[in-house]
């Protein structure tokens, strides 16, 4: 059900829908709003429970349902329907603008006040009456929702039941007087007097009247002036009298002594007086008259207490408490003050937020780590965090949209809250304080610029400096906490270069709110980010080995790589040599400055050559160093071969002057170097290890001599890959250039056409000559290929010849790894692809014939691989095998090359359209298709059987092509 409200929703994105369907995106939006009340409060409940328990499950979900119901159930007027549609009859909103109806609304009702009791009483059914505490949690759970809906109300929540203001004031008073008496009498019973019963200094019955008063008088305060019933002087005074007996009241229960019961009293008096008035030197002594009230409840209840609690004494976090508190009294009169004086609002709030940090996290994180998978309970839970940063957050918002604070104090009070949700996921005390600077030096971007005008949102260049290198500075401050954070992901401490690398990629990624939203328009910034970003990634998949003086060992990170018992569980283990990474690292990052034109190798001849020979060494000596280290006389042939290699290739992209006439040169040298370097590997190694051997050999010598081939056909299969990846990236750099040549050309025809012609004939073209006509422009390849030919035809001839080495060594390395495996053939065969039209060698091949060389080298695969397998099995097969079969003679042979010959006239005709796209008649592909269905049941080879199920492919295709074209040619007749 929630994947398809998500469907729901995502298809009213698309304009078009709006557009065409105007009464079904209504209807859509209907059902929307109508179901993910239901969906979502269910779905957030289990999440819930399953993080916490399902002891207080139904709690959950009342809460849940409270919240979406106050977003989706108050009336609110569809965004779908135009404005002058949603027309307002004297001042008031008719009912078919709004997206929900009564039936969505009385729906949505129930479920807010029944279906959190009746989940209790299902879950709960064995205990509901077993205590007055259970009693009472069927009370709260239906009256606290009730109350809920009356409040909403206000909001117009009831439109569906009446719309005279009237009535609807007389429910709310009389329903919530019930309801606001269950509710104060079940919190005595299942909070007050169950949790803080200790703290009730006065004795029965008295204490239960005195609560009573308290909780009541408060409640019922706090309700009137919520729904706006304190307006005139009578129920302002009635509302200060209120004040003044609950203010009482909960002294005495509290313990406060008689004498001083003046204090609460007039606090009481002083507070409703602000309520009322608006008066601030009311609120002030109010303030002060708390705050000593708050002062005399701690010392008089925990100052003498000697104990020790998260790592500090009871006294000081009692003054952090009174501290807290304090400032939470006085935040609401300094919100009243004038703008001129909002920094004390500033103030106030921002040291409130960091004593509440510094609080939760010292008992957040102490019981991670003292009670961290124990069964005894938590000194500080974690939806508490949840609860204070969720409830700061939207204080924050509340007091920047009237305009109390500034967009300073937002910015910093935001990063403050948001940061105390990384204690949920990482058990360190430094992580809140690291992540609250991480995000000071990252949301400046998003937070400090958005609420000014569009010319000065934008940061100046020295502020985009300024603003980089404090993240980078902010980076390089929590490298312990980034070291913590990798060891608690992998599970042992991070290598030097993943910590470094981490560091760059979150710089990097810090760094892109200033690039994206204030330079988008500086192309070398976006170029830098990406560099920064690459390299930070770079490090992190090669992790270097990084020199000394760049490491940074604190104490932390010394004592978690230097454990006791490592070398006592694992012992010493020799680490292979990882200084080549830099090399890799080195070219890599060359080439990516190079393609964003942060190095201009585009403009300037010299530097495009020293940048193709220095990647070439880099690679050359990485190859060498990782995967030769034993062959050394090799090194410098391989490091020639990669020299050569990006040389060709750089300036086969970005030719110069001389380079038509050394780049055929040099890629003659490539190849050349292929047999010179495979042959001298395998010669060097066995004369080194064979020659000079005594006449006397015993075992181990002919171990080594063993080892040492198979060294050498393992070297020689790593040159063979290098190399075909070599011609590889020469045949693409290649196809690459050709295509581009030939685009540019059509786009040259295309608008000397165009201009010769005029806009007013391309109309008016029939369709049989613009079908002529794009018959004359499939042959502008070859006028293309012509001109190459010209200026010098190298390019063409070359990617042939490494497109047809490239197959070549892939078809031997398919013998090597997988003895010549079947399927390999058409993963290899689309090399082919890479084929070009050149003067001499291809001088027919066209665009036309790219896919016959790739289903030509299938066919001639298999059917090679078929004979030699049919040779094979005849002339050096298992006599005891081959007789189960028929035997090894040639009855066997004729059999299955009689069953191969059978196949062969699908591929023949199937190649030749392929070549010529000629139509040919329809019955002849169909009339091979049953040729192929003996090979396909009889044969003993799995060859042929690929061979006739290809045929029959190969038919059908042929057939539903030919059929296509002939459709085709139909339209334009």
């Amino acid at each position: 059900m929630a994947n398809f409200l998500i469907g729901v929703w995502v298809s009213l994105q698309f304009k078009w829908i709006q557009i065409e369907y105007p009464t079904i995106v209504l209807a859509l939006e209907r059902l929307l709003f109508a179901c993910v009340p239901l969906i979502a409060s269910a779905i957030f409940t289990w999440a819930t429970v399953s993080a916490v328990g399902m002891i207080n499950a139904a709690y959950y979900l009342m809460v849940f349902n409270c919240i979406f119901y106050w977003l989706y159930s108050i009336p609110r007027i569809s965004s779908f329907k135009l404005k002058q549609e949603v027309s307002y009859h004297g001042g008031e909103v008719p009912e078919d603008s709004f997206i929900l109806g009564q039936l969505e609304s009385c729906v949505h009702t129930l479920n807010l006040v029944f279906f959190p009791l009746l989940f209790h009483i299902g879950s709960h059914y064995l205990m509901i009456f077993s205590s007055g505490a259970a009693v009472c949690d069927l009370f709260l759970l239906f009256f606290i929702p009730f109350l809920f809906q009356l409040y909403a109300s206000t909001r117009g929540a009831l439109w569906w039941v009446t719309k005279n203001e009237h009535q609807l004031r007389s429910i709310r008073f009389v329903n919530g007087a019930v309801a606001l008496v269950v509710v104060v009498v079940c919190l005595e019973v299942r909070v007050v007097f169950h949790s803080f019963g200790r703290y009730i200094h006065v004795p029965p019955p008295l204490n239960y009247l005195l609560v009573t008063i308290t909780m009541l008088g408060g409640a019922v305060a706090a309700g009137t002036y919520a729904v706006g019933m304190v307006s005139d002087a009578f129920s302002s005074l009635v509302f200060t009298a209120l004040a003044v007996i609950v203010s009482a009241a909960g002294a005495i229960v509290c313990g406060f002594p008689i004498l001083f019961l003046p204090l609460p009293s007039i606090a009481g008096f002083y507070l409703a007086r602000f309520f009322t008035k608006k008066s601030l030197p009311a609120y002030s002594a109010f303030v002060v008259l708390g705050s000593l009230m708050v002062m005399w409840f701690v010392m008089h209840n925990y100052w003498d207490l000697n104990i020790w609690i998260a790592g500090m004494s009871l006294k000081s976090f009692c003054k952090l408490i009174v501290g807290s508190g304090i400032l939470a009294m006085a935040i609401p009169g300094l919100a009243v003050l004038p703008p001129k004086l909002s920094f004390l609002t500033e103030a106030g709030l921002i040291s409130h937020a960091l004593l509440l940090c510094y609080i939760e996290n010292n008992f957040f994180n102490y019981s991670n780590v003292y009670y961290y998978g124990m069964d005894e309970d938590v000194m500080y839970p974690s939806y508490m965090v949840v609860m204070t940063t969720f409830a700061g957050l939207a204080i924050v918002r509340r007091l920047s949209v009237d305009h109390r604070i500034g967009s300073k104090a937002v910015w910093v009070l935001i990063c403050l809250y948001s940061s105390k949700l990384s204690m949920l996921f990482m058990a360190s005390k430094a992580v809140l304080w690291v992540s609250a600077v991480l995000l000071l030096a990252v949301s400046p971007p998003l937070l400090l610029y958005k609420d000014k005008s569009k010319s000065a949102s934008k940061m100046k260049p020295w502020q985009g400096y300024a603003h980089a290198g404090i993240v980078a500075l902010s980076v390089w401050f929590c490298r312990e906490t980034i070291f913590e954070v990798l060891q608690w992901w992998n599970g042992r401490p991070p290598s030097d270069g993943l910590l470094l690398g981490s560091c760059i990629l979150l710089t990097g990624l810090a760094c892109i709110p200033i690039v994206a939203l204030h330079f988008s328009h500086v192309m070398s910034a976006k170029r830098y980010l990406v560099l920064i970003v690459a390299t930070g990634l770079l490090f992190i998949l090669m992790q270097p080995p990084i020199p000394l003086a760049w490491t940074y060992r604190s104490d932390l990170i010394r004592s978690a790589r230097q454990s006791a018992d490592d070398i006592s569980i694992y012992g010493f283990m020799a680490s292979k040599p990882t200084w080549p990474s830099w090399l890799l690292l080195a070219a890599i990052l060359l080439t990516l400055a190079a393609v964003t034109s942060i190095i201009p190798i585009k403009y300037i001849v010299e530097l495009r050559t020293f940048y193709a020979i220095a990647v070439g060494i880099a690679l050359g000596i990485y190859i060498s160093a990782e995967y030769f280290l034993q062959a050394a006389i090799l090194h410098a042939l391989i490091i020639v071969t990669m020299v050569c290699t990006s040389v060709f290739v750089v300036f086969t992209h970005l030719p110069s002057a001389s380079s038509t006439k050394l780049l055929p040169w040099i890629f003659a040298l490539i190849v050349a170097l292929f047999p010179v370097t495979y042959l001298l590997e395998g010669q060097v190694r066995i004369n080194k290890n064979f020659l000079g051997e005594s006449g006397v050999e015993d075992m181990a010598e002919e171990d080594n001599k063993i080892a040492t081939l198979l060294a050498v056909e393992g070297a020689r299969t790593s040159l063979l890959g290098l190399y075909a990846a070599i011609f590889m990236l020469i045949a693409l750099e290649i196809k690459f250039e050709l295509a581009s040549l030939m685009r540019e050309k059509i786009v040259e025809r295309g608008g000397l056409r165009h201009s010769q012609s005029g806009q007013s004939s391309l109309a008016t073209v029939p369709p049989r000559l613009r079908f002529m006509k794009q018959r004359r422009a499939s042959t502008m390849p070859t006028f293309t290929i012509k001109r190459m030919a010209a200026e010098g035809a190298w390019m063409p001839a070359v990617g042939n010849v490494a497109t047809v080495m490239c197959f070549a060594i892939c078809l031997i390395l398919n013998v090597h790894l997988t003895g010549g495996s079947n399927r390999a053939i058409f993963f290899l065969a689309p090399i082919l692809l890479l084929l070009n039209q050149d003067s001499d060698f291809f001088a027919g091949f066209g665009d036309k014939q790219r896919y016959f060389p790739v289903t030509i080298a299938i066919s001639a695969y298999l059917v090679l691989t078929a004979l030699y397998s049919i040779w094979e099995d005849v002339w050096h097969g298992n006599t005891g095998w081959g007789v189960d079969i028929g035997g090894p003679d040639w009855i066997f042979a004729v059999k299955n090359v009689a069953l191969l010959i059978l196949t062969l006239p699908s591929h023949i005709l199937f190649n030749s359209f392929v070549w010529s796209y000629t139509k040919q008649a329809d019955s002849r592909p169909l009339l091979t298709i049953p040729l192929n269905l003996p090979s396909v049941i009889i044969t003993d080879i799995i060859k042929i059987k690929i061979l006739a199920l290809l045929g029959v492919i190969y038919s059908l295709a042929q057939y539903l092509i030919s059929r296509q074209q002939y459709l085709s040619g139909l339209k334009y007749i």
